[in-house]
């Protein structure tokens, strides 16, 4: 099961929606970037974003977060 950013819990008592936390965490990362510094290679800095979303999936699967799907 992959981990959501920002679930709904439903009234039946499951849940719904939400981002994928490797979107989420490649967004923020981008979002951090673009911060600090103008970019004009758009591919290159998506790139970037998931390869720091991914550090920081796999940061939290040696950490004991077991749910955490990279593949």
């Amino acid at each position: 099961m992959k981990k959501k950013a920002f679930p709904y819990p439903k009234k039946d008592g499951t849940s719904s929606g939400g981002m994928d936390l490797r979107d989420y965490f490649a967004v923020r990362a981008v979002q951090g970037i673009l911060a600090r510094e103008e970019c004009s290679d758009s591919a290159g800095l998506a790139e970037k974003g998931y390869e720091i979303a991914d550090a920081m999936l796999k940061a939290r699967q040696i950490a004991g977060d077991i749910d955490v799907d990279l593949g």
